[in-house]
C-alpha cells in the first residue's frame, strides 16, 4: 500500500484552513449575507488552496495567500449575485443577528468591494496594513488610501443614518 506524503506547503495550508475557518466564513458572510453561499465560498476557496498548494512560493505567506484566494471567491460570487435581479431573490425575514450594528452593516454593503475588503480585513480580521496589501496584491499606500477614504465614507454614512433616527 502506497501513502502519498504531503509536502510542507500543503500541510501548512490545511492547518491554516482548519484554524481560521470561522474567520473565512465570517468574511464571506459579510459579503453574501447567506449562510449556504458563505459556506460554498469557503469550501471552494479551501479546495483551490489545497489543490494549488504547490504554487505557493513561500510558506511564511500562506495566510495572506489563502485570504487572497477567499477574497477572489467572494468577489466572484458577488459578481454572480449582482447579475440576479433583486426581484428574484427570496426575502429572509427574522434572520438578522440582533447583536450586530445594522447601520454599520448597511454602510459597509454600500461600499465598493475593494474598500470594504480593506476595512473588514483591518478591523474585523485585525490584519496589518502590510498584510492586507499582500492579500489584495496592492501597494501599501494604496491600501492606506482605501482605508482612510473608506473610513471617511463610513463616518459620513453613519452620521447621516444616526441623524435621521
Amino acid at each position: 500500500m502506497f501513502f502519498q506524503r504531503k509536502d510542507v506547503k500543503e500541510q501548512k495550508i490545511e492547518e491554516l484552513l482548519l484554524e481560521n475557518y470561522n474567520r473565512y466564513y465570517r468574511l464571506a458572510y459579510s459579503y453574501v449575507h447567506n449562510e449556504a453561499d458563505a459556506a460554498d465560498i469557503v469550501q471552494n476557496g479551501a479546495y483551490k488552496a489545497i489543490r494549488n498548494s504547490d504554487s505557493l512560493k513561500n510558506v511564511e505567506y500562506a495566510q495572506t495567500w489563502i485570504y487572497r484566494i477567499m477574497l477572489n471567491e467572494i468577489f466572484q460570487c458577488a459578481k454572480k449575485k449582482q447579475m440576479v435581479s433583486l426581484d428574484e431573490l427570496p426575502t429572509e425575514q427574522g434572520q438578522e443577528d440582533h447583536y450586530e450594528n445594522i447601520d454599520l452593516k448597511r454602510a459597509l454593503d454600500q461600499m465598493n468591494p475593494q474598500d470594504k475588503a480593506v476595512i473588514e480585513l483591518r478591523y474585523f480580521e485585525d490584519m496589518k496594513i502590510e498584510d492586507i496589501a499582500k492579500v489584495l496584491n496592492e501597494n501599501v499606500n494604496t491600501v492606506k488610501s482605501r482605508l482612510y477614504r473608506g473610513l471617511k465614507k463610513l463616518r459620513l454614512e453613519l452620521t447621516d443614518a444616526w441623524q435621521w433616527e
